[in-house]
């Protein structure tokens, strides 16, 4: 009878653990937690505490409202549960693992067959003086959770700063906001949010609409110190910059692989942390696997280690493990990293590289920035999506695709069909020709993502050029660093009139059904910026003058929209 030993008993353990039973009924497989809450959706915490998900047992439960405890998973899976007990060592030449009860600190050996290590990830310790007061917590657990429910109902919590501004850190900023009506602050000691995730421009729309829902948010910010006054008592965090009041500091500054019980076992470990396996999920033991967040897998973009703790991500591979186990062949090639997330009324997700990852990466990456109806334009309810497309330059490859839309399914829809293309080394043409389905209170005819990939084709052949928004917004800013950019206007003089105002002589408005009998009235031996509301009219523009000889013209992609996601709609006085 095979013996099957499985290390973590959240995501990927479980999963694997079941799989491999329900398809070796015979063998015997051991599940081991150092925990008692085992088996729930952590990517779930933050709405358990914002009061979407109303008791942490429905973190814990299944679709039929089952609790996935010890006993659901002896009972109803057939599996031995050990909980409440850690691990000490992997005892690889006697295929055993020593482990320690920690109720009653008594250690034995069990001997295993086949070893499946899912230990997660841990939530990283920042150097900070004061980290260890009782109001300060790190979200790495529902244990964790359940402390800061505790919290916000019995404490008088009033101000909380949060620090991190990844994905964990803005959604547990909107429940404090949003839910419980606590003044919050997110520090980010990285230039933007979402760090390393997205591009500037979407980052900086994130921030906007955070601060618009009364979210502060301090980026390029370290916290240093922890303050606390003569009791002990946390009142609030220093950062280099500032002071903030804080009767409760949630740390959210990301999660590490748990896996130092690999590396103790002489197991391939990476150099910057998580376990090495094959796509087969095996480490460089075979008869040892590993799964979710303790592993790195390939990023099918660059093809190099890349670490991913997601929950949909360790269930996947613990399917494949449980797979291997059973001698069924099945492989886990790698991930392009795809993400979303809500934050108050919008939804943000992407999926492969970010340009500045992919010119870090030593691409010669360009980027495009869209600004498409998320469904027909006639209907009322459309809105506006804005999408991002990196490509690199000589191979035409897509590297990576982001959306920033109002939450619903449409950035959704269009990050899930790039990942499948992403992934396949897909080109911008592929993009193009893409077939989506189509009816207009879900899509436009020619969809958002196959308009994206027309213009960064257009980029690529040259038919297109393009000023990038920050230099765009640095000369609204500052017009005397930019002496000969003038702006040309496409849209209505209505529309145009408070920039004309502002501006004077260099913004002139030439509205576009006017533009091929008045484009003589364009100043020469100027640059010229066309603009409109979301950049189509301007790209036309130029085409247009292009073949009248006017070269001398950028187009600001996604037009006055960006700005106005931006937060930028009004001018400086």
């Amino acid at each position: 009878m095979e013996k099957i030993v499985v290390i973590g008993a959240v995501a990927a353990g479980p999963k694997a653990a079941c799989h491999a039973k329900r398809l070796m009924p015979d063998a015997e497989v051991l599940l081991i937690d150092q925990d008692d809450l085992i088996s729930y959706g952590g990517c779930g915490i933050p709405y358990f505490i914002g009061g979407e998900v109303g008791d942490e047992t429905a973190l814990r439960s299944t679709s039929f409202h089952a609790v996935r405890d010890a006993d659901f998973f002896r009972e109803a899976k057939g599996l031995d549960v050990m909980t409440k007990t850690r691990v000490m060592k992997i005892n690889r030449s006697e295929k055993t693992v020593t482990v320690e009860n920690l109720t009653d600190g008594k250690q034995e050996n069990i001997a295993y067959d086949k070893l499946v290590v899912a230990t997660g990830s841990k939530p990283n310790r920042l150097p900070i003086k004061g980290i260890g007061n009782e109001r300060i917590v790190s979200i790495g657990s529902l244990h964790s959770a359940l402390k800061v429910q505790k919290l916000l109902k019995e404490a008088e919590i009033n101000k909380v700063v949060i620090v991190g501004g990844g994905a964990i850190g803005i959604e547990m900023a909107e429940s404090m906001e949003d839910t419980w009506g606590i003044e919050t602050s997110i520090v980010e000691y990285m230039p933007q949010l979402l760090p390393n995730i997205i591009d500037w421009p979407f980052a900086q729309m994130l921030k906007n609409h955070l601060e618009e829902n009364n979210v502060r948010v301090f980026t390029d910010e370290a916290v240093t110190e922890i303050e606390e006054n003569a009791k002990g008592e946390l009142i609030g965090v220093v950062t280099g910059k500032r002071k903030l009041e804080a009767d409760l500091v949630i740390m959210a500054a990301g999660v590490s692989p748990r896996d130092q019980l690999a590396r103790e076992a002489g197991l391939l470990v990476a150099a910057k942390g998580g376990i090495v396996v094959n796509n087969r999920m095996q480490t460089s033991d075979p008869d040892i696997y590993a799964a979710g967040d303790c592993v790195v897998t390939t990023n099918l973009v660059n093809g190099k280690h890349m670490f991913a703790p997601l929950g949909s991500l360790a269930n996947r591979q613990g399917r494949v493990v449980g797979d291997n186990l059973a001698g069924i062949p099945s492989t886990f090639n790698g991930i392009t990293g795809s993400f979303i997330m809500k934050a108050f009324e919008i939804s943000i997700g992407c999926t492969g590289l970010s340009q500045q990852a992919a010119l870090a990466e030593g691409y010669d990456a360009e980027r495009v920035v869209s600004i498409q109806s998320d469904r027909a334009h006639f209907l009322p309810s459309q809105e506006a999506m804005p999408l991002i497309m990196v490509v690199e330059r000589k191979s035409r490859k897509v590297l990576g695709v982001q959306g920033f839309g109002p939450m619903g399914d449409g950035v959704l829809a269009r990050i899930n069909a790039a990942a499948g293309l992403v992934a396949k080394q897909a080109l911008i043409e592929d993009f193009s020709n893409l077939e989506m389905a189509y009816a207009p209170p879900f899509a436009t005819a020619v969809d958002a993502l196959n308009a994206t990939a027309n213009i960064a084709d257009n980029l690529l052949n040259g038919r297109f050029r393009q000023t990038s928004i920050k230099e765009f917004i640095e000369w609204i800013e500052n017009p005397e660093t930019k002496s000969d950019w003038v702006a040309i206007d496409t849209r209505s003089e209505a529309d145009s009139k408070p920039f004309v105002d502002r501006f004077k002589d260099r913004w002139i408005c030439i509205p576009y059904p006017e533009m091929r009998k008045r484009y003589k009235e364009l100043p020469e031996g100027k640059q010229l910026i066309i603009v409109c509301g979301a950049g189509t009219r301007s790209y036309e523009v130029q085409v247009f003058l292009d073949s009248v000889g006017i070269t001398n013209t950028l187009v600001l992609g996604g037009g006055l929209m960006v700005l106005r996601r931006l937060g930028m709609l009004e001018l400086p006085e």
